[in-house]
């Protein structure tokens, strides 16, 4: 049975490891890494980490991030760039794209809303 209070933690929770596809690659090899904590009724949430690279981006969702670490630099189709930084929380809306820049490796929580 899922406990109704869960604590969002890393710990033992298996991670998948996988890379973006490599035609969205702008630069770099970044590596994804996501402990994922619930996945129920179009409701995803867990914690992921990214390692240096930038990739296209097209949001068809709705995200709430939460920075713990590093930073990253999120850039809109018109070339506007939002800093995300340790401590920082964001919503990310469906109809965003453009660019993930990993610049220093970035740890968030996440919790997404599938449409």
């Amino acid at each position: 049975m899922t406990p109704l209070l869960q604590r969002v933690d890393r710990a033992g929770v298996t991670p998948m490891i996988e890379r973006p596809d490599p035609g969205s690659v702008l630069a770099g090899d970044p590596v994804h890494t996501t402990w994922s904590l619930e996945e129920k009724d179009g409701l995803h949430s867990g914690m992921w980490q990214t390692t240096p690279g930038k990739w296209k981006i097209s949001y068809a969702e709705w995200e709430y991030v939460y920075i713990h670490e590093g930073v990253s630099i999120l850039t809109d189709g018109e070339g506007r760039a939002t800093t995300l930084r340790a401590g920082d929380s964001w919503i990310i809306r469906p109809g965003f794209e453009g660019s993930w820049e990993c610049v220093e490796t970035t740890l968030k929580d996440y919790v997404i809303i599938m449409p």
